[in-house]
């Protein structure tokens, strides 16, 4: 059956970081996300009151009775007395207190844990890290003793410490609101006793600290000192942080405890040890890399974030089928069996699909990466085109400037009429919303061209599809329109091969913007290109651009350290071999990067072209330069009488890629 039965091997409380990580429960869990929040903070963490009334009772019976009555309730207000209660239940039940008596000792606020460097360290930082100094060239099946014995080494600095417990409220409350206390924290002190095993430097010893101090105010000591007790002092040391203001060893403590909680949250898949890898650390790179990707937004945020659910949701299923199968006590029936094949297919699908964005490292917009594998369909039999027109309902006077030879067709859905193209066609859209993957798949010449104002007609992305519009027909030509991303992770308009002309449209982008890849041409005219992720338009090496009478701005919305994706904005080429490019009569404005980027070929070239370029753009993209003009030259660039202002790194720059 699924992997995930086998029998655990020494990490247990490894696993209980990573929901799912092999097989085990993970209901005193929480995931690098959840407690992220307070590892980053420099301040004293807030505390909050909750809506609890606890009962004073010992032992593991009194601490269960204690967990019943403890009610975490959003808001301030409580439920009813009885309100979901049996009979004797609500006999007993007293009434809930949002605020604890005078006798109960209130928690004060947490003192600040350290902040990890982990996260701003360079890619290269961390690879390092990882592939040489931890995991030092393993496999895959010696990771979790990799991982063990670089924790331990650390945890020889100091044995003795304060430290913030972060764990699942599911552990001391039996309602709770998740959005409003994600992790329940506790400040105690850790004992680290020496070790008989490598994998019991994962568990550590602890006891409350004083002062008492928590997240949450009115938390009854009593309760946390039982549960301490029942767990027998001894929790997962990767839910524990270091507290700030101790002396250095502590912070290197701190790192290597987000080294391993970095590795099991997102380096580490279920199936690593179970498949062959011949150069697992080359494997970690390649996650590493996607990890800094989706970080500084190269990987645009839709995909980033359809990536992250289905990681989520392949862990999650791991834990269902696990759980399942402990829940069947004998052999199980023909609709148990049948159940976990089920559960195990779908975890099986899961993983294949993420292994495969994994191998592609979610790479959307290179030039080898077609998207496009239908073939051409060519013109008609017969010789003649045909017009199509979408609308509702279609009358003779939207006909009425058309020639009277004209072929019409007329559908109610875009979709349809894109399906239904040869070469030649001409595709008529009336005012509406509409929604059609087949732009997605354009291999013929057609004229695809909105009637009346462009903002009227607006085509929206379907959010579920990775591809907007991508084209690789010879020549193909968009009129009119307003194109609006939602959701979809490639660029808002791909021209893989051939020619595509935009004339008069409306781009709204929210992943990347238009891409150019190697040897394709795109034409663009009196349009309006705004939202992108990264540059408005972006061209590979060996594509060609005309640009004229546009407008390209604010865009490369999005949050990075990585200094050569925060110069793209409004148009950013990529050369060796350079891409050739006309710009006339443009406008490029409010760009968070610089209005022109170009990617550096070499150093000497552009020691010179730099100087050139800046002046260039100094006096309005003047040709009389005589620098300039050899520049442009060089690049295939040409530029006449664009408007290049108020971008927040500058006009036009050369970068090192």
């Amino acid at each position: 059956m699924a992997s995930g039965s086998r029998a655990a091997v020494p990490l247990d409380s490894v696993r209980t970081v990573s929901p799912g990580r092999r097989g085990e429960k993970v209901v005193s869990a929480l995931t690098g996300d959840s407690v992220a929040m307070g590892t980053l903070k420099s301040t004293a963490s807030p505390v909050r009151s909750v809506v609890a009334s606890p009962l004073p009772v010992k032992g593991k019976a009194g601490r269960e009775a204690a967990r019943r009555r403890l009610q975490l309730l959003p808001g301030s207000q409580a439920e009813g007395p009885g309100q979901g209660q049996g009979p004797e239940e609500e006999e007993e039940e007293e009434p809930l207190l949002s605020v604890p008596e005078e006798d109960d000792e209130e928690a004060q606020p947490l003192p600040p844990v350290c902040v990890s460097p982990l996260r701003g360290m360079w890619r290269e930082e961390k690879v390092a890290l990882y592939c040489d100094e931890v995991l030092q060239g393993c496999k895959a099946e010696d990771a979790d003793d990799a991982m063990s014995k670089y924790l331990t080494e650390k945890l020889k600095l100091k044995d003795k410490w304060l430290g913030v417990w972060k764990t699942n409220p599911e552990l001391f409350f039996v309602k709770y609101e998740e959005a409003s206390i994600p992790f329940v924290a506790i400040l105690v002190e850790v004992n680290c006793k020496p070790r008989q095993s490598s994998s019991s430097c994962f568990k550590v010893t602890v006891s409350v600290a004083e002062p008492f101090s928590s997240n949450i105010a009115n938390i009854p000591r009593d309760l946390v000192d039982e549960i301490l007790e029942e767990l027998e002092h001894s929790i997962p040391l990767l839910e524990v942080y270091p507290v700030e203001g101790q002396d250095s060893d502590l912070h290197d403590i701190a790192l290597a405890l987000e080294v391993v909680r970095f590795f099991y949250d997102f380096l580490w898949r279920d199936w690593d040890d179970e498949e062959i890898c011949e150069n697992y650390t080359a494997l970690i790179e390649e996650r590493i890399n996607l990890w800094c990707d989706i970080q500084d937004g190269t990987i645009p945020g839709p995909i980033a974030q359809r990536f992250k659910k289905t990681l989520e949701k392949y862990k999650n299923k791991r834990v269902e089928l696990i759980e399942y199968q402990s829940n069947i006590k004998e052999d199980p029936s023909a609709a148990e069996a049948v159940e976990c094949w089920k559960k195990y297919y779908e975890i099986v699908m899961l993983c294949g699909l993420l292994k495969m964005w994994e191998d592609l490292r979610l790479r959307v917009h290179g030039p080898f990466f077609p998207r496009i594998l239908r073939r051409r369909k060519g013109k008609r039999d017969f010789g003649k085109t045909i017009t199509h027109i979408v609308a509702k309902v279609m009358t003779t006077d939207m006909v009425k400037d058309l020639s009277s030879d004209t072929l019409l067709q007329q559908h109610d859905d875009l979709d349809l009429a894109l399906d239904s193209c040869y070469s030649g066609d001409t595709v008529v859209i009336f005012p509406g919303e509409y929604q059609a993957v087949n732009l997605a798949l354009l291999t013929d010449d057609i004229v695809i061209k909105g009637i009346g104002k462009r903002e009227e007609i607006m085509i929206t992305s379907e959010p579920s599809h990775d591809s907007f519009v991508v084209s690789k027909a010879d020549n193909v030509k968009l009129m009119h329109l307003s194109l609006i991303q939602q959701g979809t992770v490639d660029g808002i308009v791909v021209v893989e091969s051939g020619h595509m002309t935009l004339e008069n449209c409306v781009l709204k982008c929210e992943g990347t913007g238009v891409c150019v890849l190697t040897g394709a041409a795109l034409t663009i005219t009196d349009s309006e290109i705004t939202g992108a992720q990264g540059a408005g338009v972006e061209l590979y090496p060996g594509s060609i651009a005309i640009l004229e009478r546009n407008e390209i701005h604010h865009c490369n919305n999005l949050r990075t350290s990585d200094s050569s994706k925060s110069t793209l904005g409004g148009v950013n080429m990529k050369v060796l071999p350079a891409p050739k490019l006309k710009m006339t009569n443009n406008h490029i404005y409010n760009n968070n990067g610089y209005g022109v980027s170009i990617l550096q070929p070499t150093e000497q070239f552009f020691i010179v072209a730099e100087e050139a370029l800046n002046k260039g753009a100094a006096s309005g993209d003047k040709k009389d330069d005589n620098m300039l003009s050899k520049v442009m030259q060089n690049l295939n660039l040409e530029m006449n009488n664009n408007k290049i202002e108020a971008n927040l790194k500058g006009d036009i720059r050369i970068v090192t890629s």
